[in-house]
């Protein structure tokens, strides 16, 4: 197939370019901006939705769930992350959508679709591994650490600001580990992997995807698996996208 498409605009200039950058940092801005202010309006719901699995844990294991704060500005800090996050999560498509609007002049007709199609399904994913995080496994990781703490005769004094960043580090992790799919199938489509080849260093890529997770999630077994197993999964699912894109092609 030939390799002489037309780009998008093959005529503009290094100042049409450097514009079209800076209007589209400032409609990005300008999206996250009013999505950081919504979140911090309805900031007061978020806060119960983060702390719905460790009020469920304490009172199943009949302990007081109560967050401390050990600092006077920590309350005021600790809401302003949790709102920041919130921000960047419900303005994710729009900055995605203005990041591939730009891009998509230097690119080819292929590679636009290419791109178009990944963006969504890459904020998807990440969403639906932080979701999967909060609402799932983060209440058995809880369960476990705060277990554990009783188990040695000690009395569970966890502070507020701890708690968040535990909460929104590990929701930041699965949603990493959640691109999986999009990476292998990425790898596969320039070439730089065979579908035979993943298939061959499956258990490679499973001993891989381990010391990953062992790396970013807490040092217990059943935090790792939470992050490893999903990502196994995932992983296999690139394969298959990958063989069938292989497939496609080959046909065309």
């Amino acid at each position: 197939m030939a390799r002489d498409e037309e780009r998008h605009d093959p005529k503009i200039t290094v100042g049409e370019h450097l514009d079209e950058l800076r209007r589209r940092v400032i409609y990005a801005l300008v999206g996250l901006i009013v999505a950081i202010g919504v979140s911090a309006i309805f900031g007061q719901e978020l806060l119960p939705l983060l702390r719905r699995p460790f009020d469920r844990v304490m009172v199943d294991m009949n302990l007081q769930p109560e967050l401390k704060l050990l600092e006077v500005t920590a309350g005021f800090t600790t809401y302003l992350k949790i709102v920041l996050i919130a921000g960047l999560l419900l303005s994710s498509p729009w900055v995605f959508y203005h990041i591939w609007r730009f891009v998509s002049v230097g690119l080819y007709p292929r590679e636009r679709r290419a791109v178009l199609w990944a963006l969504p399904a890459s904020v998807g994913l990440f969403v639906a591994g932080a979701l999967l995080f909060l609402l799932v496994f983060s209440a058995y990781m809880l369960k476990f650490f705060i277990g554990f703490a009783t188990w040695m005769g000690l009395d569970p004094q966890i502070r507020f600001q701890d708690y968040v960043g535990f909460m929104t580090t590990m929701m930041l992790v699965f949603g990493v580990g959640f691109q999986t799919p999009l990476v292998v199938l990425a790898l596969a489509r320039m070439g730089l992997v065979k579908v035979s080849s993943l298939n061959h260093y499956r258990r490679h890529v499973v001993i891989s995807l381990l010391i990953f997770a062992a790396l970013l999630t807490p040092p217990d077994p059943f935090s790792q698996l939470s992050l490893a197993i999903p990502m196994w999964l995932l992983y296999e699912l690139g394969v298959l996208l990958a063989w069938l894109s292989m497939r496609k092609r080959s046909r065309r």
